[in-house]
């Protein structure tokens, strides 16, 4: 099955564009209970498919999929109702607050938004609440039939026969690898002059006069410094901590006092509070990469390194306790691959600077010298050792070392065809009604449900860049 975010915002340009130009004549395709699907609507989002699959070739098929996803779709929000399964304002808000403070991001400023939809930005919220209210039921409904589905070993013994021996994937040489990160903290000296540096321009807003907007343009190291340091109205979990606490507790107009984080020090001016969300402008004087203290993170890694090769300690609490990694050093160090949350890593999908360091681990239990590499988001020059726990050589896909993989498609396989099958249940418990001709096809071999995935905590596809003062 091919999961796809419908959401307008993903190409809210030219879904816009597609809007302004819609013919005042339409026709209706399909009705479900008091729900009408228009053709435009199922235009729109076989052109959403298209763009997000790489410009995929349209097919005659895939028009229909959709239609039958988006069919799928009212019939889950109907099933709702009956089982009182909804989706609060505050949910709502939250989710559709996060895709237009991201979007925010990438095009600068709200009124770049604005001019973008042509809409102000409580006319974008009001025209797009209910859509993203829909998409989060029926994530909702889909989530709670799908938690009920196990898988026994006996079915993925049986899954796993069902394919014929020369069918079976080859499985590349793969690496299960723990990691300890140390970013290099900035030389007393330099740290020094960049906050004497921060403290006199605040010196220079508070007691002459001259704009935040023009020094940030001048001095600040912030990616919005062009911009004059203007940050979008942002939630407080969204901010560094630091940054956070200190743009809270300031009036709307005041300057704050100098603050460090871990980007550097900021001056902040709060503009304006809406609830728990703040919209600032500042400026970063952060410490430069020629001026970090090297010797102090490589030195912290190799005796660490020592302490775990010759007295016995255990290198993931080393790393619980040590790492600046705040992705890996909970876990211990462990390197899992985001998307399939698999721990061996295939050897040819590492990235150089991990290929290289790899090069150089030939047995279990290894770990290399400190190394550099680039770390975050904003490409932090840090240092690392590197564990191998485990090296699985290129095969043919079995039982015994992949067990966990093959689980994992037989239980996605046995999770579709049940909810496939259990939607197609619905639809006869529902008024359904085609007003178009429609193609003999098997509904089992349709692609299913094309529902928004929507992580439950943060709602976004990804990690965008962060901003000055944001995690």
């Amino acid at each position: 099955m091919r999961i796809f975010f419908t959401s307008v915002f993903i190409l809210f340009l030219t879904v816009s564009a597609m809007g302004q130009q819609r013919q005042v004549a339409d026709q209706i395709v399909a009705v479900v209970n008091d729900h009408i699907i228009l053709k435009s609507e199922v235009d729109q989002r076989v052109f959403e498919f298209m763009q997000q699959s790489g410009g995929e070739t349209f097919d005659e098929r895939m028009w229909y999929y959709v239609l039958e996803s988006m069919i799928d779709n009212f019939v889950m929000v109907e099933k709702a109702k009956i089982d009182s399964i909804i989706v609060s304002d505050s949910e709502v808000d939250r989710i559709l607050n996060q895709r237009i403070d991201e979007l925010v991001r990438q095009l600068g400023s709200e009124r770049e938004l604005e001019r973008a939809f042509g809409q102000s930005i409580v006319e974008i919220k009001a025209e797009y609440s209910e859509q993203f209210r829909q998409d989060l039921v029926v994530q909702r409904v889909r989530q709670q039939k799908i938690s009920r589905i196990n898988i026994t070993r006996p079915e993925v013994m049986e899954f796993f026969h069902s394919i014929p021996t020369d069918s079976l994937p080859i499985i590349p040489e793969s690496v299960s690898l723990s990691q300890i990160t140390v970013i290099p903290p900035p030389r007393a000296e330099a740290r020094e002059n960049a906050r004497n540096l921060a403290v006199q321009l605040r010196d220079s807003i508070l007691h002459h006069g001259t704009s935040l907007e023009d020094l940030a343009r001048r001095h600040s190291d912030g990616p919005t410094a062009s911009q004059g340091g203007g940050l979008p109205m942002l939630s407080a979990t969204d901010l560094l901590p630091e940054y956070a606490a200190a743009a809270a507790a300031l009036d709307p107009g005041e300057i704050s006092e100098v603050v460090s984080t871990t980007q550097g020090f900021h001056i902040i001016r709060l503009n304006e509070r809406q609830g728990q969300r703040i919209s600032t402008h500042h400026i970063l004087i952060s410490v430069s990469e020629e001026e970090l203290d090297e010797d102090y993170a490589i030195d912290k890694l190799t005796a660490i390194r020592d302490s775990v090769l010759h007295q016995g300690k255990n290198f993931a609490d080393m790393a619980r306790r040590h790492s600046d990694d705040r992705n890996t050093g909970p876990a211990g160090g462990r390197l899992i691959d985001p998307q399939s949350g698999q721990r061996f890593l295939p050897v040819s999908d590492l990235d150089p600077s991990l290929y290289r360091t790899v090069l150089l681990l030939e047995e279990p239990g290894e770990i290399t010298p400190p190394r550099s590499y680039q770390y975050g988001e904003d490409n932090k020059r840090a240092f690392r050792i590197v564990k191998l726990n485990e090296r699985m050589e290129e095969h043919r896909a079995n039982l015994e070392q992949d067990y966990q993989l093959i689980r994992n498609f037989a239980l996605q396989q046995k999770s579709q065809r049940i909810l496939s099958e259990w939607i197609m249940d619905l639809r006869d418990e529902m008024f359904v009604e085609y007003r178009i001709p429609v193609p003999d096809y098997d509904p089992m071999e349709m692609p299913g449900p094309l529902a928004p995935e929507i992580p439950a905590e943060t709602g976004v596809p990804g990690e965008p860049e962060p901003y000055p003062g944001t995690n």
